[in-house]
Order: structure tokens, then C-alpha cells, then sequence
């Protein structure tokens, strides 16, 4: 009878080089802080890794967005209103000329009325970098004109069309990110401040506090969110300046989002409370403020850093439906939802598609958040491996 093969290593086994390399392996697991282990488990997720990279790329962006814009804000291009996108090309005639556009002919159709444009591909006009443009303000603080790229002299750049005012889609998209992002990200820490604060309170004391706290986070999350969305948001006066808009719709969200954080919050702190650590603080005189946010809370940070990851992106398309329907931010200041309130009309999907073009940051940066709150979620999860 023929003996059965098998694929075990005939080779003498190294009993010192085992444990050599296993007990390396050990000690690095074994010497590393927790936040370093939650790093590592999160670049296992490489969709959540890739997320965080674009997420990183946009938020460093809108620091330069008068830089990256072709146009400023509201420059208007009577003579190109509704142009459609401009193509980017590399060859003209076989040969290779660098990134150009070719210039636009604008007709009028009598018949349907509608404006018309065509590209005259005998003339390729090549884009320019790093060059000198429209005048813009930066941040408000000082006066310059360096773009990152520039139109053709003589020539248009739009590469993602003009509005019903030939206004640069592209260079309003750039602008908007700056309102639509920084506001998911400052609505939120507002939320975390009283989520955590009143969570806390609530969580640790018990009692009438707890019960207190209760009542309010039921009443609120009882009431639908958008018909308190638009009540609110309709309570503010037209007087207001842009920049007392913006920050009352902040409010607003994040007003109507810390209770789910508060009964996390307190939830956490009432299976904390009773440890032996806890008890130490207490007998060694420590104050309530400092047990609660010195020796509970980072014992379940990493989790509220996943809630909050993945409160954003709500807070972003709350912001866009409220500016959507007309009633939160309001020009001039420019936002994604903004922007897309200018195509609530059949004509826009139909005749100017590229009006609906806001949508495309939204969908991105909701998913990317998703993304990276599901990477944080598996990371910190003690029974993840």
C-alpha cells in the first residue's frame, strides 16, 4: 500500500527562530498605544483608506479655492449663457499640442428658441497654468489674481458649462465646497459639545438629570426632522447678513442632532461609571467634570470619533435640501444645495443637464464619508480582527 503524500516540511524545526519571530511579532502588537491598532486595522479597509485620501484632498482644497477657480465667484460671460461643457483635448491634426479647448460659436434656434453652440475645431486655444487672471479676494484678506489655470487669451474655459447668468459651473462647484463642507464639520461640533456635555451629565449623576434629559432627547427625536428643519429654518429674518445665515443653519442642525449622541453618550457612562477606576477618581476627590471627560469619555472616543464621521454627510445634505427648497442658505452665498436650486424646472434636466452637475460633489463626499465612518466602525471594534 502506498503511503499517502503530504506536504509537511521534512526540514528539522528551529524551536529559537520560532520564538524569535513570534515573540517580535508579539511585542510590537503588545507595545502599541490603541490608537496605533485601530490605525492598523482601519488600512485594512482600502475603500475606507481611499475615502479618507479624497476626503483629506477636499478639505485642503477649499483653503485655496480662489487659487483653483478658473473664474471668480460671480463673474458673469453674457455672451455664453447656458454654454454647454467645453472638452478638454491633447491633438490637433495628429499633433500633439497640450491640453487646448476649441472656441465657441453661439447661434440662436428661432424655432425652438434655443441657444446653441458649437465648437469651431479649426482654431485649438491651449489652456494656461499657474497664470494671471480675474482679481479675487483671498479669504477676504488681500487682493491677487494667480489662478491655477486660466482660459486662453481671447478664449472660454468652462469646463463644466455656464448658468442662466454665464456664470462658471465649475468655478461655483469649487466655491460651494467651501460652505458645503465646513458646515457638516462645524454643525457637528457644536453637537458633540452638547451631546457629550448634557450625555454626560445625564449618564453619570442618573437621577432627575437622567430623567430630565430623557424627556427632552424623546420629544425632540419624536418630532419629524425635516417640518422642524423647515419651521426653523423659515424663523430666520431676511435681514440677516450671509454670514449670521450661515451660522444659524449650523445652529439649527446641530441643535436637532445631539440627542442620539447624548443616549450614546449616557448609555456609555452608565456601564462606566461602576468600574473600579471610577471609584478610585471618586475616593481620590477628583471632580465630576474631570471623571466624566478625563477618564470616561476617551474610554469610548474612538467610537464617538465613528458616530461623528458618520453625522457629517447628514448634516451635508440636510444643509442642500434646506437651500434646495429656498430655505436655508441664501445668495450670495454659494453652497452645493444652492446651486442646485437653480434647476427645480423640467427645462434644466432637459435642455441644460450640466445644471444638475452639484449633485456629483454631494453623492461623492456622502458616500467617501460613509466609507471612512464604516473603516472607523470595524477599526475600533475590540472583536475585530
Amino acid at each position: 500500500m502506498s503511503q499517502i503524500p503530504h506536504f509537511i516540511s521534512t526540514e528539522p524545526f528551529d524551536a529559537e527562530a520560532t520564538v524569535a519571530v513570534g515573540s517580535s511579532v508579539s511585542e510590537r502588537y503588545a507595545k502599541a498605544s490603541q490608537a496605533r491598532l485601530i490605525w492598523w486595522r482601519f488600512l485594512r479597509h482600502r475603500l475606507a483608506v481611499v475615502s479618507l485620501a479624497f476626503l483629506v484632498v477636499s478639505y485642503v482644497a477649499i483653503l485655496f479655492v480662489e487659487f483653483l477657480s478658473p473664474y471668480e465667484l460671480s463673474s458673469r460671460h453674457t455672451d455664453f449663457i447656458f454654454a454647454p461643457p467645453q472638452s478638454v483635448h491633447l491633438f490637433h491634426d495628429g499633433a500633439f499640442v497640450g491640453p487646448f479647448v476649441y472656441p465657441l460659436d453661439y447661434a440662436l434656434d428661432m424655432d425652438t428658441l434655443k441657444r446653441t453652440y458649437a465648437e469651431d475645431r479649426s482654431q485649438p486655444m491651449p489652456i494656461r497654468f499657474f497664470c494671471e487672471g480675474e482679481t479675487y479676494r483671498f479669504w477676504g484678506l488681500f487682493e491677487a489674481d494667480t489662478h491655477f489655470a486660466c482660459p486662453p487669451e481671447g478664449g472660454t474655459l468652462f469646463l463644466l458649462g455656464t448658468d442662466r447668468l454665464g456664470r462658471d459651473m465649475l468655478s461655483r462647484i469649487v466655491y460651494g465646497a467651501r460652505i458645503s463642507l465646513t458646515i457638516g464639520l462645524v454643525g457637528v461640533t457644536l453637537s458633540f459639545i452638547l451631546g457629550i456635555t448634557i450625555g454626560g451629565l445625564a449618564g453619570y449623576f442618573g437621577g432627575w438629570v437622567d430623567a430630565t434629559v430623557q424627556r427632552v432627547t424623546e420629544i425632540l427625536r419624536s418630532i419629524p426632522e425635516l417640518p422642524l428643519w423647515l419651521a426653523l429654518s423659515a424663523a430666520l429674518p431676511l435681514t440677516w447678513s450671509p454670514l449670521l445665515i450661515y451660522f444659524g443653519i449650523t445652529l439649527i442642525l446641530a441643535l436637532l442632532d445631539w440627542p442620539g449622541l447624548a443616549r450614546a453618550v449616557r448609555s456609555k457612562l452608565f456601564a462606566l461609571r461602576e468600574e473600579d477606576f471610577v471609584v478610585a477618581a471618586e475616593m481620590l476627590g477628583a471632580s465630576p467634570r474631570r471623571i466624566i471627560f478625563r477618564h470616561l469619555l476617551p474610554n469610548f472616543m474612538s467610537h464617538l470619533i465613528a458616530s461623528a464621521s458618520l453625522s457629517i454627510p447628514t448634516m451635508i445634505l440636510a444643509e442642500t435640501a434646506l437651500s434646495f427648497l429656498g430655505l436655508g442658505l441664501r445668495p450670495p452665498i454659494t453652497s452645493w444645495g444652492v446651486l442646485l436650486s437653480e434647476a427645480q424646472n423640467i427645462e434644466a434636466v432637459a435642455l441644460y443637464p450640466w445644471l444638475l452637475l452639484p449633485m456629483l460633489p454631494v453623492v461623492l463626499t456622502v458616500l467617501a464619508f460613509s466609507f471612512v465612518g464604516d473603516g472607523l466602525r470595524d477599526a475600533v471594534d475590540p472583536y475585530q480582527h
